[in-house]
Protein backbone atom coordinates (compact mmCIF):
# COMPACT_ATOMS: atom_id res chain seq x y z
CA UNK A 1 0.00 0.00 0.00
CA UNK A 2 1.29 3.45 -0.91
CA UNK A 3 2.37 5.88 1.82
CA UNK A 4 -0.72 7.92 2.52
CA UNK A 5 -2.48 10.22 4.94
CA UNK A 6 -5.46 9.05 7.02
CA UNK A 7 -8.61 8.87 4.93
CA UNK A 8 -11.16 11.65 5.58
CA UNK A 9 -13.61 11.10 8.42
CA UNK A 10 -17.10 10.34 7.12
CA UNK A 11 -20.50 10.31 8.87
CA UNK A 12 -21.18 7.14 10.85
CA UNK A 13 -24.24 4.94 10.42
CA UNK A 14 -26.32 6.49 13.27
CA UNK A 15 -25.80 9.95 11.79
CA UNK A 16 -26.87 8.79 8.34
CA UNK A 17 -29.94 7.07 9.76
CA UNK A 18 -30.88 10.26 11.59
CA UNK A 19 -30.64 12.14 8.29
CA UNK A 20 -32.82 9.49 6.66
CA UNK A 21 -35.39 9.81 9.44
CA UNK A 22 -35.72 13.57 8.93
CA UNK A 23 -35.78 13.22 5.14
CA UNK A 24 -38.58 10.65 5.28
CA UNK A 25 -40.58 12.93 7.53
CA UNK A 26 -40.43 15.65 4.88
CA UNK A 27 -41.02 13.31 1.93
CA UNK A 28 -44.12 11.69 3.44
CA UNK A 29 -45.98 14.88 2.60
CA UNK A 30 -43.90 16.12 -0.32
CA UNK A 31 -43.59 12.90 -2.32
CA UNK A 32 -47.14 13.21 -3.69
CA UNK A 33 -45.91 16.17 -5.79
CA UNK A 34 -43.10 14.13 -7.34
CA UNK A 35 -45.36 11.14 -7.94
CA UNK A 36 -47.95 13.18 -9.84
CA UNK A 37 -47.55 12.49 -13.54
CA UNK A 38 -47.75 15.40 -15.96
CA UNK A 39 -50.75 13.87 -17.69
CA UNK A 40 -52.51 13.48 -14.32
CA UNK A 41 -51.83 17.14 -13.70
CA UNK A 42 -54.52 17.94 -16.27
CA UNK A 43 -56.82 14.94 -16.21
CA UNK A 44 -57.04 14.59 -12.41
CA UNK A 45 -56.86 18.28 -11.37
CA UNK A 46 -53.65 17.63 -9.47
CA UNK A 47 -52.97 21.29 -8.78
CA UNK A 48 -56.15 21.78 -6.80
CA UNK A 49 -55.52 18.50 -4.98
CA UNK A 50 -51.92 19.19 -3.93
CA UNK A 51 -51.33 22.96 -3.85
CA UNK A 52 -53.36 25.52 -1.90
CA UNK A 53 -51.81 28.50 -3.67
CA UNK A 54 -52.21 30.15 -7.10
CA UNK A 55 -49.42 29.26 -9.57
CA UNK A 56 -48.30 32.89 -9.82
CA UNK A 57 -47.59 32.89 -6.07
CA UNK A 58 -45.63 29.62 -6.34
CA UNK A 59 -43.50 30.87 -9.24
CA UNK A 60 -42.80 34.19 -7.54
CA UNK A 61 -41.78 32.43 -4.32
CA UNK A 62 -39.49 29.96 -6.11
CA UNK A 63 -37.82 32.73 -8.09
CA UNK A 64 -37.30 34.75 -4.92
CA UNK A 65 -35.87 31.71 -3.15
CA UNK A 66 -33.47 31.06 -6.01
CA UNK A 67 -32.26 34.65 -6.12
CA UNK A 68 -31.76 34.71 -2.34
CA UNK A 69 -29.81 31.47 -2.45
CA UNK A 70 -27.58 32.90 -5.16
CA UNK A 71 -27.00 36.08 -3.17
CA UNK A 72 -26.32 34.25 0.13
CA UNK A 73 -24.93 30.81 -0.75
CA UNK A 74 -23.39 30.29 2.70
CA UNK A 75 -26.78 30.39 4.48
CA UNK A 76 -27.59 26.74 3.96
CA UNK A 77 -29.74 25.88 6.99
CA UNK A 78 -32.02 28.80 7.84
CA UNK A 79 -34.91 26.63 9.05
CA UNK A 80 -33.04 24.31 11.34
CA UNK A 81 -31.53 26.44 14.07
CA UNK A 82 -33.92 25.07 16.69
CA UNK A 83 -34.40 21.58 15.32
CA UNK A 84 -33.05 18.34 16.71
CA UNK A 85 -30.56 15.90 15.26
CA UNK A 86 -33.16 14.06 13.22
CA UNK A 87 -34.09 16.99 11.01
CA UNK A 88 -36.86 19.48 10.53
CA UNK A 89 -39.94 19.21 12.70
CA UNK A 90 -41.98 22.29 11.76
CA UNK A 91 -43.86 20.67 8.87
CA UNK A 92 -47.27 22.29 9.40
CA UNK A 93 -45.74 25.48 8.00
CA UNK A 94 -45.06 23.67 4.74
CA UNK A 95 -48.17 21.52 4.38
CA UNK A 96 -51.63 21.93 5.81
CA UNK A 97 -52.33 19.60 8.73
CA UNK A 98 -55.87 18.97 7.53
CA UNK A 99 -55.73 18.93 3.72
CA UNK A 100 -52.01 18.02 3.35
CA UNK A 101 -51.82 20.67 0.62
CA UNK A 102 -48.76 22.82 0.10
CA UNK A 103 -49.26 26.14 1.88
CA UNK A 104 -45.76 27.63 2.13
CA UNK A 105 -43.54 27.56 -0.95
CA UNK A 106 -40.74 29.39 0.86
CA UNK A 107 -40.57 26.73 3.58
CA UNK A 108 -40.89 23.98 0.96
CA UNK A 109 -37.91 25.33 -1.00
CA UNK A 110 -35.78 25.71 2.13
CA UNK A 111 -36.62 22.21 3.32
CA UNK A 112 -35.77 20.74 -0.09
CA UNK A 113 -32.46 22.58 -0.03
CA UNK A 114 -31.72 21.38 3.49
CA UNK A 115 -32.17 17.73 2.55
CA UNK A 116 -29.79 17.82 -0.43
CA UNK A 117 -26.58 15.78 -0.34
CA UNK A 118 -24.36 18.82 -0.41
CA UNK A 119 -26.13 20.60 2.43
CA UNK A 120 -26.47 17.68 4.85
CA UNK A 121 -22.71 17.50 5.25
CA UNK A 122 -22.52 13.85 4.21
CA UNK A 123 -20.36 14.46 1.12
CA UNK A 124 -16.56 14.02 1.25
CA UNK A 125 -14.61 16.63 -0.77
CA UNK A 126 -12.99 15.13 -3.87
CA UNK A 127 -9.65 16.92 -3.46
CA UNK A 128 -9.42 15.99 0.21
CA UNK A 129 -9.82 12.32 -0.68
CA UNK A 130 -7.18 12.52 -3.42
CA UNK A 131 -4.66 14.09 -1.05
CA UNK A 132 -5.29 11.35 1.53
CA UNK A 133 -4.92 8.56 -1.03
CA UNK A 134 -1.72 9.96 -2.53
CA UNK A 135 -0.03 10.97 0.69
CA UNK A 136 3.29 12.62 -0.14
CA UNK A 137 3.42 11.20 -3.64
CA UNK A 138 3.39 13.41 -6.69
CA UNK A 139 0.51 13.30 -9.10
CA UNK A 140 0.52 10.29 -11.34
CA UNK A 141 2.51 10.45 -14.50
CA UNK A 142 0.60 11.80 -17.46
CA UNK A 143 -2.14 13.49 -15.53
CA UNK A 144 -2.22 16.43 -17.89
CA UNK A 145 -3.00 14.33 -20.95
CA UNK A 146 -6.24 15.74 -22.29
CA UNK A 147 -9.13 13.43 -23.11
CA UNK A 148 -11.13 15.99 -25.03
CA UNK A 149 -9.51 14.80 -28.26
CA UNK A 150 -11.22 11.43 -27.88
CA UNK A 151 -14.71 12.22 -26.52
CA UNK A 152 -17.23 15.00 -26.06
CA UNK A 153 -16.86 17.63 -23.35
CA UNK A 154 -19.27 15.98 -20.88
CA UNK A 155 -17.69 12.55 -21.20
CA UNK A 156 -14.19 14.01 -21.06
CA UNK A 157 -15.04 15.82 -17.82
CA UNK A 158 -16.41 12.62 -16.29
CA UNK A 159 -13.65 10.30 -17.46
CA UNK A 160 -10.77 12.52 -16.38
CA UNK A 161 -12.16 13.07 -12.87
CA UNK A 162 -13.17 9.46 -12.28
CA UNK A 163 -10.00 7.92 -13.73
CA UNK A 164 -7.91 10.19 -11.52
CA UNK A 165 -9.71 8.90 -8.45
CA UNK A 166 -9.62 5.25 -9.54
CA UNK A 167 -5.89 5.37 -10.28
CA UNK A 168 -5.26 6.91 -6.85
CA UNK A 169 -7.25 4.14 -5.15
CA UNK A 170 -5.37 1.54 -7.22
CA UNK A 171 -2.07 3.02 -6.06
CA UNK A 172 -3.32 3.10 -2.47
CA UNK A 173 -3.94 -0.65 -2.55
CA UNK A 174 -1.17 -1.57 -4.98
CA UNK A 175 -3.78 -2.95 -7.39
CA UNK A 176 -3.35 -3.29 -11.16
CA UNK A 177 -6.70 -4.80 -12.21
CA UNK A 178 -9.97 -2.88 -12.67
CA UNK A 179 -13.43 -4.18 -13.58
CA UNK A 180 -15.63 -1.60 -15.28
CA UNK A 181 -19.29 -2.64 -15.11
CA UNK A 182 -21.64 -1.20 -17.72
CA UNK A 183 -18.57 -0.04 -19.64
CA UNK A 184 -20.60 0.97 -22.70
CA UNK A 185 -18.37 2.48 -25.39
CA UNK A 186 -15.27 1.89 -23.28
CA UNK A 187 -14.18 5.48 -22.74
CA UNK A 188 -13.33 5.07 -19.05
CA UNK A 189 -11.80 1.62 -19.54
CA UNK A 190 -9.57 2.77 -22.40
CA UNK A 191 -8.43 5.83 -20.48
CA UNK A 192 -7.58 3.82 -17.36
CA UNK A 193 -5.59 1.37 -19.46
CA UNK A 194 -3.72 3.76 -21.74
CA UNK A 195 -3.10 6.60 -19.33
CA UNK A 196 -2.60 4.83 -16.03
CA UNK A 197 -1.26 1.46 -17.14
CA UNK A 198 -4.06 -0.54 -15.52
CA UNK A 199 -5.40 -3.88 -16.71
CA UNK A 200 -9.09 -3.25 -17.31
CA UNK A 201 -11.97 -5.58 -18.03
CA UNK A 202 -14.94 -3.67 -19.40
CA UNK A 203 -18.18 -5.64 -19.05
CA UNK A 204 -21.33 -4.58 -20.88
CA UNK A 205 -24.56 -6.43 -21.62
CA UNK A 206 -24.67 -5.14 -25.20
CA UNK A 207 -22.64 -7.05 -27.76
CA UNK A 208 -22.84 -4.02 -30.01
CA UNK A 209 -21.21 -1.89 -27.34
CA UNK A 210 -18.48 -4.50 -26.79
CA UNK A 211 -17.53 -4.67 -30.47
CA UNK A 212 -17.73 -0.90 -30.77
CA UNK A 213 -15.49 -0.50 -27.72
CA UNK A 214 -12.88 -2.85 -29.23
CA UNK A 215 -12.74 -0.86 -32.45
CA UNK A 216 -12.73 2.46 -30.63
CA UNK A 217 -9.92 1.29 -28.37
CA UNK A 218 -7.86 0.20 -31.39
CA UNK A 219 -8.17 3.65 -32.93
CA UNK A 220 -7.53 5.30 -29.60
CA UNK A 221 -4.28 3.34 -29.13
CA UNK A 222 -3.10 4.45 -32.54
CA UNK A 223 -3.88 8.08 -31.76
CA UNK A 224 -2.30 7.73 -28.32
CA UNK A 225 0.99 6.50 -29.85
CA UNK A 226 1.05 9.48 -32.19
CA UNK A 227 0.55 11.80 -29.21
CA UNK A 228 3.42 10.11 -27.39
CA UNK A 229 5.69 10.40 -30.41
CA UNK A 230 4.98 14.12 -30.60
CA UNK A 231 5.55 14.38 -26.83
CA UNK A 232 9.00 12.82 -27.21
CA UNK A 233 9.89 15.30 -29.92
CA UNK A 234 8.65 18.21 -27.83
CA UNK A 235 10.53 17.09 -24.74
CA UNK A 236 13.78 16.35 -26.53
CA UNK A 237 13.63 19.65 -28.38
CA UNK A 238 13.03 21.62 -25.22
CA UNK A 239 15.63 19.66 -23.24
CA UNK A 240 18.24 20.09 -25.99
CA UNK A 241 17.64 23.83 -25.94
CA UNK A 242 18.05 23.82 -22.18
CA UNK A 243 21.23 21.77 -22.49
CA UNK A 244 22.75 24.21 -24.96
CA UNK A 245 21.92 27.15 -22.73
CA UNK A 246 23.47 25.35 -19.79
CA UNK A 247 26.56 24.57 -21.82
CA UNK A 248 27.03 28.26 -22.61
CA UNK A 249 26.48 29.17 -18.98
CA UNK A 250 29.08 26.59 -17.89
CA UNK A 251 31.63 27.96 -20.35
CA UNK A 252 31.17 31.45 -19.00
CA UNK A 253 31.35 30.25 -15.41
CA UNK A 254 34.47 28.13 -16.00
CA UNK A 255 36.22 30.98 -17.76
CA UNK A 256 35.44 33.24 -14.83
CA UNK A 257 36.76 30.61 -12.40
CA UNK A 258 40.03 30.31 -14.30
CA UNK A 259 40.54 34.04 -14.40
CA UNK A 260 39.80 34.27 -10.70
CA UNK A 261 42.35 31.58 -9.89
CA UNK A 262 45.10 33.22 -11.92
CA UNK A 263 44.29 36.69 -10.62
CA UNK A 264 44.48 35.41 -7.07
CA UNK A 265 47.64 33.30 -7.63
CA UNK A 266 50.68 34.44 -5.55
CA UNK A 267 53.84 35.86 -7.18
CA UNK A 268 57.00 33.76 -7.42
CA UNK A 269 58.29 35.40 -4.27
CA UNK A 270 55.04 34.68 -2.45
CA UNK A 271 55.02 31.12 -3.73
CA UNK A 272 58.54 30.58 -2.46
CA UNK A 273 57.65 31.88 0.97
CA UNK A 274 54.41 29.98 1.24
CA UNK A 275 55.28 26.73 -0.48
CA UNK A 276 55.28 24.94 2.82
CA UNK A 277 51.76 26.05 3.76
CA UNK A 278 49.72 26.39 0.54
CA UNK A 279 48.81 23.60 -1.94
CA UNK A 280 49.85 23.71 -5.57
CA UNK A 281 46.78 25.13 -7.39
CA UNK A 282 48.24 24.25 -10.78
CA UNK A 283 47.95 20.59 -10.04
CA UNK A 284 44.46 20.61 -8.50
CA UNK A 285 41.94 23.36 -9.19
CA UNK A 286 43.37 24.55 -12.50
CA UNK A 287 43.87 21.06 -13.86
CA UNK A 288 40.35 20.15 -12.77
CA UNK A 289 38.91 23.19 -14.52
CA UNK A 290 40.92 22.36 -17.64
CA UNK A 291 39.60 18.81 -17.60
CA UNK A 292 36.03 20.06 -17.33
CA UNK A 293 36.54 22.41 -20.28
CA UNK A 294 38.08 19.66 -22.37
CA UNK A 295 35.21 17.32 -21.49
CA UNK A 296 32.65 19.78 -22.80
CA UNK A 297 34.44 19.92 -26.14
CA UNK A 298 35.54 16.32 -26.51
CA UNK A 299 32.36 14.31 -25.76
CA UNK A 300 30.05 14.30 -28.79
CA UNK A 301 27.13 12.76 -26.85
CA UNK A 302 27.26 15.13 -23.94
CA UNK A 303 24.34 17.14 -25.28
CA UNK A 304 22.24 13.99 -25.48
CA UNK A 305 23.08 13.15 -21.88
CA UNK A 306 22.11 16.63 -20.79
CA UNK A 307 18.99 16.32 -22.85
CA UNK A 308 17.79 13.31 -20.91
CA UNK A 309 18.95 14.75 -17.61
CA UNK A 310 16.69 17.72 -18.15
CA UNK A 311 13.86 15.66 -19.59
CA UNK A 312 13.32 13.98 -16.23
CA UNK A 313 12.03 17.24 -14.85
CA UNK A 314 9.39 17.25 -17.58
CA UNK A 315 8.21 13.69 -17.17
CA UNK A 316 5.43 14.52 -14.76
CA UNK A 317 3.80 16.65 -17.43
CA UNK A 318 3.52 13.77 -19.89
CA UNK A 319 1.60 10.52 -20.32
CA UNK A 320 3.14 7.16 -19.45
CA UNK A 321 5.96 6.17 -21.86
CA UNK A 322 6.00 9.65 -23.38
CA UNK A 323 9.80 9.65 -23.14
CA UNK A 324 11.73 6.43 -23.60
CA UNK A 325 15.57 6.48 -23.87
CA UNK A 326 16.63 4.75 -27.09
CA UNK A 327 19.57 3.07 -25.38
CA UNK A 328 20.88 2.51 -21.90
CA UNK A 329 23.93 4.64 -22.70
CA UNK A 330 21.75 7.72 -22.87
CA UNK A 331 20.54 7.40 -19.29
CA UNK A 332 22.71 9.44 -16.94
CA UNK A 333 24.38 7.65 -14.06
CA UNK A 334 23.24 10.23 -11.52
CA UNK A 335 20.89 9.28 -8.70
CA UNK A 336 17.26 9.60 -9.75
CA UNK A 337 14.33 10.72 -7.65
CA UNK A 338 11.61 8.39 -6.41
CA UNK A 339 9.26 9.74 -9.04
CA UNK A 340 11.74 8.85 -11.79
CA UNK A 341 12.23 5.36 -10.37
CA UNK A 342 8.47 4.92 -10.43
CA UNK A 343 8.40 6.14 -14.03
CA UNK A 344 11.05 3.62 -15.06
CA UNK A 345 9.14 0.90 -13.26
CA UNK A 346 5.99 1.89 -15.11
CA UNK A 347 7.68 1.97 -18.51
CA UNK A 348 9.43 -1.34 -18.03
CA UNK A 349 6.22 -3.23 -17.24
CA UNK A 350 5.02 -5.98 -19.51
CA UNK A 351 2.77 -4.67 -22.27
CA UNK A 352 0.18 -7.19 -21.10
CA UNK A 353 -0.29 -5.37 -17.80
CA UNK A 354 -2.02 -2.34 -19.26
CA UNK A 355 -4.58 -3.84 -21.63
CA UNK A 356 -8.29 -3.24 -22.01
CA UNK A 357 -10.48 -6.28 -22.63
CA UNK A 358 -14.14 -5.60 -23.52
CA UNK A 359 -16.46 -8.46 -22.52
CA UNK A 360 -20.16 -9.09 -23.06
CA UNK A 361 -22.17 -10.33 -20.09
CA UNK A 362 -25.42 -9.43 -18.36
CA UNK A 363 -24.52 -8.63 -14.75
CA UNK A 364 -26.83 -9.36 -11.82
CA UNK A 365 -26.24 -9.31 -8.07
CA UNK A 366 -25.50 -13.05 -8.25
CA UNK A 367 -23.07 -12.95 -11.20
CA UNK A 368 -19.97 -15.07 -10.61
CA UNK A 369 -16.97 -13.06 -11.73
CA UNK A 370 -14.68 -16.09 -11.97
CA UNK A 371 -16.91 -17.38 -14.76
CA UNK A 372 -16.44 -14.14 -16.67
CA UNK A 373 -12.81 -13.25 -15.89
CA UNK A 374 -10.41 -16.21 -15.76
CA UNK A 375 -7.46 -14.33 -14.27
CA UNK A 376 -9.46 -12.50 -11.59
CA UNK A 377 -7.15 -11.10 -8.92
CA UNK A 378 -7.26 -8.35 -6.31
CA UNK A 379 -9.07 -5.55 -8.13
CA UNK A 380 -11.28 -2.50 -8.05
CA UNK A 381 -14.85 -2.45 -9.35
CA UNK A 382 -16.07 0.74 -10.98
CA UNK A 383 -19.10 1.97 -12.87
CA UNK A 384 -19.67 5.31 -14.58
CA UNK A 385 -23.39 6.06 -14.84
CA UNK A 386 -24.55 2.50 -14.39
CA UNK A 387 -28.26 2.35 -15.16
CA UNK A 388 -31.03 1.24 -12.83
CA UNK A 389 -30.31 -1.88 -10.78
CA UNK A 390 -26.74 -2.21 -12.07
CA UNK A 391 -25.57 0.44 -9.59
CA UNK A 392 -26.89 -1.33 -6.45
CA UNK A 393 -25.84 -4.70 -7.89
CA UNK A 394 -22.32 -3.32 -8.29
CA UNK A 395 -22.26 -2.66 -4.54
CA UNK A 396 -23.63 -6.14 -3.78
CA UNK A 397 -21.00 -7.82 -5.96
CA UNK A 398 -18.33 -5.75 -4.23
CA UNK A 399 -19.43 -6.84 -0.77
CA UNK A 400 -19.68 -10.53 -1.72
CA UNK A 401 -16.32 -10.98 -3.50
CA UNK A 402 -13.10 -11.02 -1.50
CA UNK A 403 -10.98 -10.15 -4.54
CA UNK A 404 -12.70 -6.77 -4.96
CA UNK A 405 -10.90 -4.39 -2.61
CA UNK A 406 -12.64 -1.16 -3.55
CA UNK A 407 -15.64 0.19 -5.42
CA UNK A 408 -16.42 3.50 -7.11
CA UNK A 409 -19.95 3.68 -8.48
CA UNK A 410 -21.80 6.58 -10.09
CA UNK A 411 -25.38 5.57 -10.79
CA UNK A 412 -28.05 7.03 -13.06
CA UNK A 413 -31.50 6.25 -14.49
CA UNK A 414 -33.20 6.03 -11.10
CA UNK A 415 -36.54 5.44 -12.82
CA UNK A 416 -35.26 2.02 -13.93
CA UNK A 417 -34.64 0.86 -10.35
CA UNK A 418 -36.74 -2.03 -9.12
CA UNK A 419 -38.52 -1.27 -5.82
CA UNK A 420 -39.26 -3.98 -3.30
CA UNK A 421 -42.35 -2.30 -1.81
CA UNK A 422 -43.90 -1.02 -5.05
CA UNK A 423 -46.95 -2.88 -6.40
CA UNK A 424 -46.93 -5.28 -3.44
CA UNK A 425 -50.25 -6.76 -4.48
CA UNK A 426 -48.56 -8.36 -7.50
CA UNK A 427 -46.90 -11.76 -7.24
CA UNK A 428 -43.13 -11.37 -7.47
CA UNK A 429 -40.22 -13.79 -7.56
CA UNK A 430 -37.37 -11.27 -7.44
CA UNK A 431 -35.22 -11.53 -4.29
CA UNK A 432 -32.75 -8.64 -4.63
CA UNK A 433 -34.11 -5.22 -5.41
CA UNK A 434 -32.58 -1.98 -6.56
CA UNK A 435 -34.28 -0.04 -3.74
CA UNK A 436 -34.17 -0.07 -0.80
CA UNK A 437 -30.86 -1.65 0.17
CA UNK A 438 -30.27 -0.61 3.79
CA UNK A 439 -31.96 -2.11 6.85
CA UNK A 440 -33.61 1.11 7.98
CA UNK A 441 -35.56 1.73 4.77
CA UNK A 442 -36.45 -1.95 4.54
CA UNK A 443 -37.87 -1.79 8.05
CA UNK A 444 -39.84 1.31 7.04
CA UNK A 445 -41.00 -0.54 3.91
CA UNK A 446 -40.34 2.70 2.08
CA UNK A 447 -41.41 3.14 -1.53
CA UNK A 448 -40.68 6.14 -3.74
CA UNK A 449 -42.69 5.22 -6.83
CA UNK A 450 -41.64 5.36 -10.44
CA UNK A 451 -42.73 8.93 -11.10
CA UNK A 452 -40.78 10.16 -8.06
CA UNK A 453 -37.72 8.22 -9.17
CA UNK A 454 -38.14 9.72 -12.63
CA UNK A 455 -38.25 13.21 -11.14
CA UNK A 456 -35.04 12.44 -9.19
CA UNK A 457 -33.30 12.50 -12.56
CA UNK A 458 -34.24 16.16 -13.07
CA UNK A 459 -31.23 18.47 -12.88
CA UNK A 460 -31.83 21.42 -10.57
CA UNK A 461 -28.40 22.91 -11.33
CA UNK A 462 -29.06 22.82 -15.06
CA UNK A 463 -32.41 24.47 -14.58
CA UNK A 464 -30.80 27.20 -12.49
CA UNK A 465 -28.20 27.65 -15.21
CA UNK A 466 -30.90 27.87 -17.87
CA UNK A 467 -29.99 24.53 -19.47
CA UNK A 468 -32.98 22.37 -18.50
CA UNK A 469 -36.69 22.93 -17.77
CA UNK A 470 -39.18 24.01 -18.12
CA UNK A 471 -39.32 24.89 -21.85
CA UNK A 472 -38.50 21.52 -23.45
CA UNK A 473 -41.22 19.59 -21.62
CA UNK A 474 -43.73 22.40 -21.47
CA UNK A 475 -43.65 23.27 -25.18
CA UNK A 476 -45.08 19.85 -26.06
CA UNK A 477 -48.28 20.85 -24.30
CA UNK A 478 -48.09 24.54 -25.09
CA UNK A 479 -50.77 24.88 -27.76
CA UNK A 480 -53.34 22.70 -26.04
CA UNK A 481 -52.88 24.00 -22.52
CA UNK A 482 -51.70 27.53 -23.11
CA UNK A 483 -54.29 29.03 -20.74
CA UNK A 484 -52.81 26.94 -17.90
CA UNK A 485 -49.19 27.67 -18.74
CA UNK A 486 -48.37 29.15 -15.34
CA UNK A 487 -49.81 26.14 -13.55
CA UNK A 488 -47.74 23.72 -15.59
CA UNK A 489 -44.56 25.74 -15.16
CA UNK A 490 -45.09 26.04 -11.41
CA UNK A 491 -45.92 22.33 -11.14
CA UNK A 492 -42.74 21.29 -12.94
CA UNK A 493 -40.60 23.69 -10.93
CA UNK A 494 -41.90 22.20 -7.67
CA UNK A 495 -40.83 18.77 -8.92
CA UNK A 496 -37.42 20.10 -9.94
CA UNK A 497 -36.85 21.68 -6.52
CA UNK A 498 -37.79 18.41 -4.83
CA UNK A 499 -35.63 16.23 -7.12
CA UNK A 500 -32.37 16.50 -5.10
CA UNK A 501 -34.16 15.21 -1.99
CA UNK A 502 -35.21 12.01 -3.75
CA UNK A 503 -31.72 11.52 -5.13
CA UNK A 504 -30.40 12.07 -1.59
CA UNK A 505 -32.70 9.30 -0.36
CA UNK A 506 -31.39 6.85 -2.96
CA UNK A 507 -27.75 7.72 -2.32
CA UNK A 508 -28.15 7.58 1.47
CA UNK A 509 -29.73 4.15 1.09
CA UNK A 510 -26.65 2.90 -0.76
CA UNK A 511 -24.20 4.49 1.64
CA UNK A 512 -26.02 3.08 4.67
CA UNK A 513 -25.93 -0.37 3.06
CA UNK A 514 -22.13 -0.11 2.80
CA UNK A 515 -21.82 1.18 6.37
CA UNK A 516 -23.72 -1.92 7.54
CA UNK A 517 -21.06 -4.29 6.11
CA UNK A 518 -18.48 -5.50 8.63
CA UNK A 519 -15.48 -5.89 6.30
CA UNK A 520 -15.62 -2.36 4.88
CA UNK A 521 -13.05 -0.01 6.38
CA UNK A 522 -14.17 3.24 4.74
CA UNK A 523 -17.11 4.45 2.66
CA UNK A 524 -18.33 7.83 1.47
CA UNK A 525 -20.26 9.91 -1.04
CA UNK A 526 -17.99 12.05 -3.19
CA UNK A 527 -19.05 14.75 -5.63
CA UNK A 528 -16.92 13.92 -8.67
CA UNK A 529 -18.41 16.10 -11.40
CA UNK A 530 -19.73 19.56 -12.09
CA UNK A 531 -23.52 19.00 -11.82
CA UNK A 532 -24.20 21.41 -14.69
CA UNK A 533 -21.98 19.37 -17.02
CA UNK A 534 -22.97 16.01 -15.53
CA UNK A 535 -26.10 16.06 -13.27
CA UNK A 536 -25.55 12.58 -11.82
CA UNK A 537 -22.35 13.70 -10.16
CA UNK A 538 -22.09 11.70 -6.90
CA UNK A 539 -19.93 8.59 -6.52
CA UNK A 540 -20.50 5.95 -3.87
CA UNK A 541 -17.04 4.81 -2.80
CA UNK A 542 -15.97 2.06 -0.40
CA UNK A 543 -12.69 0.39 0.56
CA UNK A 544 -12.32 -2.93 2.32
CA UNK A 545 -10.16 -3.61 5.34
CA UNK A 546 -6.56 -4.57 4.63
CA UNK A 547 -5.84 -8.26 5.24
Amino acid sequence: MAASCPLPVTPDLPTLRANLQGLLQFLRDALSISNAHTVDFYTESVWEELVDLPPETVLAALRKSASEAEARPSETRPLVEAEGEAGMTDFPKIFSETSQKLVSVEAFALAAKYYSVQNLGICTPFEQLLVALRGNQNQRIGENQKAVEFMNMKKSHEVQAMSELISSIADYYGIKQVIDLGSGKGYLSSFLSLKYGLKVYGIDSSNTNTHGAEERNRKLKKHWKLCHAQSRLDVNGLALKMAKERKVQNKVKNKADIEEVFNNSPTNQEKMSTSDTLPDFSGSVISNIRNQMETLHSQPHQEENLCFENSFSLINLLPINAVEPTSSQQIPSRETSEANKERRKMTSKSSESNIYSPLTSFITADSELHDIIEDLEDCLMVGLHTCGDLAPNTLRIFTSNSEIKGVCSVGCCYHLLSEEFENQHKERTQEKWGFPMCHYLKEERWCCGRNARMSACLALERVAAGQGLPEKIIMNYYEKYKPRMNELEAFNMLKVVLAPCIETLILLDRLCYLKEQEDIAWSALVKLFDPVKSPRCYAVIALKKQQ
